[in-house]
């Protein structure tokens, strides 16, 4: 019997629309563990060096701000998008805007990067589930077709490759769904903090120039 429930055997009895469906599996979970990887090793907090920006600027020390933004390593990735603002601080407001929404979209987008093939695959595995669905019951209608006796054992093969095939897509989507989710969460959570970082760095370098053209 436990030879009978194996994955092996449940593979088998699924039929060839199986096939597809271990390679959807295969791309779900190797996309999902590949964009938490890269989630986890880019640092995506914001309000440490959103801190450290606004106390050097509101000090005057613009220039000494660039630096330290500069120093940050790549994966840091607030610290491209701060470090554009603080950059155009000469250049006034809308350059420092555009430039930080320039910055912000290319690190955004990288981040998502692969999520629409999660979002695919979310889609296509429960259809192709269902398409094996409608496969194996053609097939146990095919044998009550043809048979002159009908009992369950002879249309059992079909069934079982109809609901196999439906629950192995369902699962592949669930899982697609959730990694998808919990990922664009986190995304858009960074994206929400980054704007309003932006905006406190550009009113902050605004203000201090105000003063030192009032000083002047």
């Amino acid at each position: 019997m436990e030879n009978e429930w194996s994955l092996i055997a449940l593979f088998k009895l699924g039929g060839p629309f199986m096939w597809p469906l271990l390679a959807f599996s295969i791309a779900t979970v190797a996309l999902a563990v590949e964009r938490v990887v890269y989630l986890f090793w880019h640092n995506m907090k914001v309000s440490d060096l959103k801190d450290k920006s606004l106390s050097l600027i509101r000090d005057g020390r613009i220039s000494e701000a660039v630096s330290e933004l500069a120093k940050e390593p790549r994966k840091n990735t607030s610290a491209t998008i701060l470090l554009s603002v603080v950059q155009n601080a000469e250049q006034g407001e809308a350059r420092m805007e555009k430039a930080a929404e320039a910055e912000a979209q290319e690190r955004i987008r990288r981040c998502e990067n692969g999520f629409n093939y999660l979002t695919a695959l979310s889609s296509i595995a429960p259809l192709t589930g269902f398409l094996g669905t409608v496969s194996g019951m053609i097939g146990a209608f095919k044998s009550i077709a043809s048979a002159t006796e009908v009992n369950a054992q002879l249309v059992a093969n079909g069934i079982y490759e109809a609901l196999i095939t439906t629950v192995f897509g369902l699962m592949i989507a669930i899982v697609a769904l959730v990694s998808y989710n919990l990922m664009i969460q986190r995304v858009d959570t960074f994206a929400a903090e980054i704007t309003k970082a932006v905006s406190d760095l550009v009113s902050a370098i605004l203000k201090k120039q105000e003063q030192g053209a009032k000083g002047q």
